[in-house]
């Protein structure tokens, strides 16, 4: 088996059923189970908090509310605008009000069913329209902008507005929010968590429970998926669990139910946006004008980067010559919205692919003319609107080998000749492009550390600060040592992340845990690697200069020795066989008032292309077919890669179809279960799926010469969105622009196909 093809590193023990989430760990026999009491209302002032009934009840070891925290009642990551436990004000449906500790899941429950809680009741601000109208925004408004856009839109030849709604969408990781704290000697705790970032968690439980951050300690050996959401809201129970298990001086696991989970946490933003474009007679855009509305709930979490990243992909994969974009971030009575896959991306994306979409239906074009004719090209067509060089294009290679490989134009005469046979059934076809920056865009995020340790046989322990969601970050690290040090795979051990081996790691997100750990890790090894070429020396005096570590043999063409053995003499010899790593992503840097710089390290690039089949009648529909051709570099693990884009567009997929979010007027999320939430399907996926990943195009800028795989491919799924569009357009005969919304579902699809009839009909009387 090749490095190239080395499997996931946990995937016989997940077909097995071995691999041990935290809600699989035994517990000791003193162990407790805690459990959430959260607000019922979405605002209201707290009037009375009565929980005699519940402490008295048999198996009740604990109740604890805001006036029990020992240290600071704030987890708020960026603001402290995020209470623990809320003190005399609910701002949600789900808002942590009292945490109970028990001796099992039932008696918690039972207890959490005594407590007795009074409402004065508040006007709740629910939904976005809703908050435009009567509520504040978190900060001043965030802009970006690039030559005289004013005068560009003006003097265009045509000139279109409009506006787009993009929704929210639940992460549904397969395992829900979950820790376990156990208390250590005097003030230490160790707390076993499902969290991206263990460095914040243990800054968050510190600050609560009132000690210094070494007296905390988080471990994360794997998370049953994340997305996203586990990156600042694991904190929340988290933080829960180590309070009840400092007040009991017992270990505490708390584990939400799927409904609880979905009732209480952040989703993806949902976005209102207005446009305004100006563009000539061939297509292209000359100036632009975009205000971005994003919906944050109840508290800013990480909303402000979330919308900052969106500015910067107004552009997708365009170039705009100018451009004048702006972004405010609403507050309203839900759980505040929080990191997801895309991380703003895809909410800004949607709205220039939606403004390409209208000027070819303006113009009677194929969109994919107008897209290739907007693409980035070379020279000053090659810099963003906030004047970063994307440096190597690879766009219009792309665009060629894809509608070559797809029959693109052949297909789009086919579809034209299918709708014009049928009456209710139309087919829709759509190619969307990606241009996604890699880095944080908080620039001092973009730093990792890592500790390599050698044992006497030759074996490797690798700790890293990044975590293992499913997305194969270890396994790929661990290739990556392997590489390096020369030896065998399966002499590389991957350990549980954890804060007191790498400290101050930042989150696994961004699309950059291979990149930055993956630099740190090769970091430490290349100082293992000097000090064992040192042993090789003093083994043999009188070596050629050049030493080769490879295959589990250390050589220099003359002589020539086992690794294990080189180990060994090494550690008679009294070399250090361990060594800490680091590494900072160079050359980003971004100015948020001039709205200029480089944010980003590169741009990664894809596009895919896909097709439905629509009944205009009922709005169902199948994804008869998708193909996606998408740029990973020179590719670290070709299967995991490849898995990643797969995932990615079927997630995206779920977003732009069938996962919506539906509030009552009291601000209940209404389908927070699996029979009520909808993500996709066995069936929903392509029924032809053709997935590849471009050859011959290394990264110089990232690890290995690879591409970040995790985010960007999350955008191709708006072919999809696109192509249903296309397809409802076909009832007018492309005559008029179709309503079109995200998510787009089957009841969505339906009534536009209606107002698309009418408009027909009407046109035909006038």
């Amino acid at each position: 088996m090749t490095q190239q093809s080395t499997e996931h590193n946990s995937i016989r023990f997940h077909v097995s059923g071995e691999s041990v989430y935290i809600h699989d760990m035994k517990l000791s026999e003193d162990a407790l189970i805690g459990h959430l009491v959260y607000s019922t209302s979405a605002h209201a002032k707290i009037k009375n908090l009565n929980c005699f009934k519940a402490k008295a009840l048999e198996g009740v070891i604990c109740i604890i509310t805001h006036k029990d925290i020992p240290g600071i009642n704030q987890m708020g990551p960026i603001a402290h605008d995020e209470q623990c436990l809320v003190e005399n004000e609910v701002n949600f449906i789900g808002a942590p009000i009292a945490l109970i500790a028990a001796i099992d899941k039932e008696t918690a429950y039972k207890a959490t069913q005594l407590i007795e809680i009074e409402y004065d009741e508040l006007p709740a601000i629910i939904g976005l329209e809703n908050a435009l109208e009567n509520s504040e925004t978190f900060q001043k408004v965030r802009k970006i902008e690039n030559g005289d856009w004013q005068g560009a839109i003006q003097n265009a030849p045509h000139q279109l507005i409009g506006e787009l709604h993009t929704g929210g969408q639940e992460h549904w990781y397969l395992e829900t929010q979950t820790a376990l704290a156990v208390p250590q000697e005097g003030k230490e705790m160790l707390i076993y968590s499902s969290s991206q970032h263990p460095d914040e968690t243990q800054a968050v439980v510190a600050k609560i429970l009132g000690v210094s951050r070494n007296e905390v300690e988080v471990e994360v050996k794997r998370m049953g998926g994340a997305f996203g959401g586990k990156e600042t809201q694991a904190n929340h129970i988290a933080a829960w669990a180590a309070l009840l298990a400092q007040h009991a001086q017992k270990p505490v696991e708390m584990h939400l139910s799927r409904d609880i989970d979905q009732l209480t946490t952040g989703k993806r933003h949902e976005f209102y946006s207005t446009y305004e474009v100006g563009f000539d007679e061939e297509g292209h855009i000359l100036g632009l004008d975009i205000m971005l509305n994003s919906n944050g709930g109840s508290a800013l979490d990480l909303s402000m980067a979330i919308l900052e990243r969106a500015l910067f992909h107004i552009d997708n994969a365009y170039f705009l010559p100018t451009v004048h974009v702006q972004g405010l971030v609403w507050k309203s009575n839900i759980p505040s919205n929080t990191a997801f896959r895309g991380f703003g991306g895809p909410q800004g994306i949607a709205v220039i692919e939606t403004i390409i979409d209208r000027i070819s239906r303006f113009l009677k074009k194929d969109s994919s003319e107008i897209r290739l004719l907007n693409f980035y090209g070379e020279n000053e067509r090659n810099t963003t609107h906030y004047g970063q060089n994307i440096g190597v294009n690879r766009l219009p290679i792309i665009y060629k080998k894809l509608t070559d490989s797809s029959d693109y134009f052949k297909r789009r005469e086919s579809i034209n000749q299918f709708n014009s046979k049928n009456e209710y059934i139309k087919r829709g076809l759509a190619m969307t492009p990606v241009k996604f920056g890699i880095s944080f865009t908080t620039s001092f995020l973009n730093q990792a550390g890592a500790l390599v340790n050698i044992y006497q046989d030759g074996s490797v322990n690798v700790n890293h600060g990044g975590t293992e969601m499913g997305q194969g970050l270890h396994t790929k690290i661990r290739q990556i040592a392997a590489d390096v040090l020369g030896i065998d795979a399966n002499k590389v051990n991957i350990t549980a992340t954890n804060t007191s081996k790498v400290p101050n790691a930042s989150a696994t997100a961004a699309s950059s845990g291979t990149d930055l750990n993956g630099m740190a890790v090769k970091n430490a090894c290349d100082k293992l690697i000097v000090r064992l070429s040192n042993a090789f020396i003093k083994m043999f005096p009188d070596c050629q200069e050049s030493i080769y570590f490879k295959d589990n043999i250390v050589q220099d063409g003359k002589y020539e020795v086992s690794f294990a053995e080189l180990v060994r003499f090494a550690y008679i010899n009294q070399y250090s066989l361990s060594s800490t790593g680091f590494y900072k992503t160079p050359d980003i840097h971004f100015d948020r008032e001039k709205g200029r710089g480089t944010p980003f390290n590169y741009f990664a690039f894809g596009m895919a292309i896909s097709e439905v089949e629509v009944d205009i009648l009922t709005g169902r529909h199948q994804l008869l077919r998708t193909d996606i051709l998408h740029d990973v570099g020179t590719s670290v693990n070709h299967l995991i890669d490849k898995g990643q884009v797969e995932g990615a567009f079927v997630q995206c997929l779920g977003w732009v179809t069938s996962e919506e979010m539906k509030y009552d007027k009291n601000g209940k999320l209404l389908n927070h279960s699996p029979d009520t939430y909808k993500i996709p399907a066995i069936t929903d996926i392509p029924r032809d799926f053709r997935v590849d990943l471009l050859d011959d195009a290394p990264n110089p800028k990232a690890i290995k010469k690879s591409k970040a795989v995790g985010e960007p491919p999350f955008i191709l799924g708006l072919s999809v969105w696109l192509a249903l569009k296309d397809a409802v357009s076909a009832v007018g005969n492309h005559q008029f622009e179709p309503e079109f919304q995200i998510p787009a579902t089957h009841e969505y699809i339906a009534l536009s196909c209606e107002k698309m009839k009418k408009q027909m009909i009407n046109s035909k009387l006038s």
